[in-house]
């Protein structure tokens, strides 16, 4: 096998770049047909497209920014600890991460919609609301701007020195002893600390501020572990697809899908766990500004989507990865990983959509079919980042752990 082999074998990935394009294509441009022709009386407009064509967009943005962020996480988690499961996993978190930019241009379109989405935006909102007034030298669009370019252009730098030095490595061109692999870990540390700060403020900026009454301490880091959760449970799928490529043979076996099994059980477990924290906090408290954030979300249709989170998102993926056989079984895992992705899309449905339930009644088709349209467009850059590169990084010092047990 070629040292520096890439994925030419996995039929399975070309299908989910061919099918990434066309769902994405189908679903932006529908989104964008719905987006004007959708109309509501006295509805303002902007550009000619309905307010919902923007709150989906920052579904869309929030689910493709999970999945990009999330892999950056694991990535430079994996250069710290440097486990067999990030080992094989880790082109996969560079390829996700290598999307950042794709992200970024996600984000325009957020930032036109601003005056459609965020209530905050409008003196009129903040001079009849104290409680909005109090929060406005935070909550304003030249400071929600400033802020934005800071998150994007940390993660942009992070992602942009730990794929260059990575990308260097299997060129030979960046030095591979264990010595010189200390500056992964040394951006690493310091990087992984500042993601957590970066994403927790940007889960203030761009959900909660959706209702900028509400607020809670553990929002931010409940938003941290579910964009954790979507990239791990991307990387099992796309491992999945390309176990039997010559690029993997002997080297991804059963064990190391056994480790992934583990880590996203452990995600699930920490994600209920904050996930009703929160919900004990705030219920328990019963305060005013805090527990109408829940009584929307657990009334009428998204009270049955809150039941379809506790099943869909906990119980049943908690009941199916405590199976140790199940674990070891690349398709039966990736199943379970595919269901959490799909349940990581409807836990941001229902964090944003019912603050605009008020307005236009609720649910909008919109909020599906323009998310999964900009997941396609995400997937389709996402292989052919993955396709550009070697899928094993064999020029890494830590790379013979991987051989360091007998595969069984």
């Amino acid at each position: 096998m070629e040292p520096h082999a890439a994925v030419d074998d996995a039929p399975g990935l070309d299908r989910c770049q061919q099918l990434g394009l066309l769902i994405g294509g189908g679903g932006v441009l529908a989104g964008v047909i719905g987006g004007f022709l959708d109309r509501s009386a006295g509805e303002t407009l902007l550009f000619g497209l309905s307010p919902q064509f923007f709150r989906a967009w920052l579904i869309g943005f929030l689910f493709c920014l999970g999945l990009s962020v999330g892999s950056l996480a694991l990535l430079m988690l994996q250069h710290l600890s440097g486990g067999q499961w990030g080992l094989v996993s880790r082109r996969v978190f560079e390829a996700a991460a290598g999307n950042m930019w794709l992200v970024a241009l996600f984000f325009l379109p957020v930032l036109l919609g601003i005056p459609m989405i965020f209530e905050w935006s409008h003196a009129e909102v903040v001079e009849a609301n104290s409680i909005v007034a109090a929060k406005a030298p935070y909550l304003n669009v030249r400071f929600f701007l400033v802020r934005a370019v800071i998150y994007f252009a940390f993660w942009l730098l992070c992602t942009w020195l730990l794929n260059s030095w990575s990308a260097g490595q299997d060129r030979g061109t960046v030095a591979t002893t264990e010595a010189d692999s200390v500056r992964f870990r040394k951006v690493s540390a310091p990087g992984l600390l500042f993601l957590v700060l970066t994403v927790t403020f940007a889960s203030v900026d761009w959900v909660m501020s959706l209702e900028p009454e509400w607020f809670s301490t553990i929002f931010g880091l409940l938003l941290v572990v579910g964009q954790g959760l979507s990239a791990l449970s991307l990387a099992i799928l796309v491992l999945a697809l390309v176990a039997d490529s010559r690029a993997m043979s002997g080297t991804l076996v059963p064990r190391h899908f056994h480790d992934l099994g583990k880590v996203l059980l452990t995600f699930v477990m920490l994600w209920a766990y904050l996930a009703f924290s929160q919900f004990l906090i705030i219920w328990s408290g019963n305060l005013p500004e805090e527990i109408p954030w829940y009584l929307k979300r657990m009334q009428g249709t998204w009270g049955a989507v809150a039941l379809l989170l506790v099943l869909g998102h906990f119980a049943l993926p908690f009941l199916l990865l405590l199976s140790r056989d199940l674990k070891r079984h690349s398709g039966l895992l990736s199943k379970v990983a595919l269901a959490v992705l799909v349940m990581r899309l409807v836990d941001l449905i229902w964090l944003v959509a019912p603050a605009f339930a008020g307005e236009d009644g609720g649910f909008h088709w919109l909020y599906v079919v323009l998310p999964v349209g900009l997941a396609g467009v995400w997937m389709a850059v996402f292989v052919r980042n993955l396709r550009s590169r070697a899928l094993l990084p064999r020029n890494d010092p830590y790379f013979k752990e991987i051989f360091a047990h007998e595969a069984h």
